[in-house]
């Protein structure tokens, strides 16, 4: 038997969400078990918020189920959102109270039994970072500040599961280093599901990658697997030898029909009489053969320098081909 606990934390089957005749979610299907950090990706329009805003109990899917600890979200949405803490890309809070009061409050609708809610927001507000602000208006505060405060009420009740809509969205780099610290220290303890654009964020933070495009999912790995599936970029640049003119087109012939290779793209040389070329490749490592190709047909190497397709890339290629 299937108890809610050793059930996955997220189970959607089958989600479809319609806006009139837009078809925002198209038979969304994954599995989060507990403890794990997801970045879940997508372009504008992919369907992310409307998938976590029905996780979070403020959409109804159109058909499908979206369950949190084994519940139902639209069955029984009062247990469901016993379990989650919710940060939206808004982050709405009231800018006239102080911290505390705001902290306060959002611990009385949470249901916080008073015996308990002194010690809950004192532990919120440590693990938060919001101390020294905790007497000021929320309208005075910076944004990193605001977002710390969204944090601190998301995880007053101690929920099992984070859902994080853009959250470091409008904040300055040491601001993101910031909450992506106590992102990281939160998904310690707590299942995570958070959407972003800034995809160096989730190889920070997340030990799982969910990617979906018009409403599907479209990749699911680890963002290691995802980058290392998608092979590597090659940069080469070549001189003459022997004062001789080189033929552009003649090398990108010469480099495309090597093992391994998918594409050659001009790219930047080094000055006058050199070429440079972007050589995309697969899993097959193709810098010997371009090494060999090079001095074979009178060139000399003056760069060969292997990247790996970082996940922007693979990112770009599994959204647009949609």
């Amino acid at each position: 038997m299937v108890t809610a606990a050793s059930s996955p934390m997220i189970q959607i089957d089958g989600l479809r969400k319609s806006y009139g005749a837009f078809e925002a979610l198209k038979g969304l299907t994954f599995d989060v078990p507990r403890g794990q950090v997801v970045g879940f990706l997508g372009p504008n329009g992919a369907g992310k918020s409307t998938t976590m805003k029905i996780l979070a109990g403020y959409l109804a899917p159109s058909a499908g189920v979206a369950r949190v600890g084994g519940v139902d979200v639209t069955a029984d949405p009062v247990a469901t959102r016993r379990m989650i803490g919710y940060l939206p890309e808004n982050n709405p809070l009231y800018e006239d109270m102080m911290v505390r009061e705001f902290l306060e409050f959002a611990a009385d609708v949470r249901g916080i039994p008073t015996g308990e809610r002194g010690q809950k927001i004192r532990h919120a507000v440590e693990r938060c970072g919001v101390g020294p602000v905790w007497g000021k208006d929320i309208g005075q505060l910076s944004k990193g500040f605001r977002q710390r405060v969204g944090f601190a009420q998301a995880i007053l009740h101690n929920p099992d599961l984070l859902i994080l809509d853009e959250p470091t969205s409008g904040l300055d780099p040491n601001q993101i280093v910031e909450i992506r610290h106590l992102i990281k220290e939160l998904g310690q303890e707590k299942t995570v599901i958070m959407s972003t654009h800034i995809l160096p964020e989730v190889q920070a933070t997340c030990s799982r990658v969910l990617i979906i495009a018009a409403g599907q999912v479209v990749a699911d790995d680890s963002p290691e697997r995802l980058t290392e599936g998608e092979g590597g970029i090659v940069t080469v640049v070549v001189a003459p030898k022997n004062g001789t003119p080189l033929d552009a087109g003649r090398i990108r012939g010469l480099f495309s029909a090597l093992p391994g290779v998918q594409e050659v793209k001009n790219s930047d040389a080094e000055g006058e009489g050199t070429l440079g070329f972007e050589v995309r490749h697969g899993k097959q490592d193709p810098r010997r053969g371009l090494f060999e190709a090079a001095v074979q047909n009178g060139m000399i190497l003056l760069e060969l320098r292997r990247r790996q397709v970082s996940l922007e890339e693979t990112f770009r290629r599994l959204t647009t081909a949609k």
